[in-house]
């Protein structure tokens, strides 16, 4: 049995596939769950229609997101923080810190986007991944000096 696949299912494929099934898999579990749809020559069409669609979809985010990271690559975000002996700081420089220095030069940043292995405890310059969309990883300079 042929069926085209809304959703991703583990050991199955991956939404928009389409695979061969059990007619009892497709028929009493995941056509009725909403989990998959009969592949028929209408679905079918249907099926490549919506992948042009998010295939220009895609592109469009794609572009957008570069051209973002683009615009970060070009900031230096500053912290001026008090530390002590060998430039350990008093506290630490978070993802919220960053998120709230970036609206300062216009940009909206999800803090869960910004990955920091742990927080920046001594002073120096660091290169932060900021994750925008589709594997697109934007660099982001940060300075932290001792106040």
């Amino acid at each position: 049995m042929q069926i085209i696949l809304r959703e991703d299912i583990s050991n199955l494929g991956k939404s928009g596939e389409l695979v061969s099934v059990k007619p009892g898999y497709g028929r009493n579990y995941l056509i009725p769950q909403g989990l998959a749809v009969l592949a028929t020559e209408r679905n079918v069409k249907l099926l490549e229609h919506h992948k042009r669609t998010i295939a220009q979809r895609n592109a469009k985010l794609m572009k957008d997101a570069q051209a973002v990271a683009d615009k970060i690559a070009g900031i230096t975000l500053k912290f001026s923080r008090q530390s002590g002996e060998a430039g350990k700081l008093f506290g630490t420089v978070s993802t919220r810190d960053i998120e709230e220095e970036a609206k300062k030069f216009g940009l909206t940043l999800d803090r869960k986007k910004i990955h920091l292995a742990e927080h920046i405890k001594t002073v120096g310059d660091y290169n932060v991944d900021i994750k925008l969309s589709l594997g697109v990883v934007a660099k982001l300079k940060v300075q932290v000096t001792a106040a």
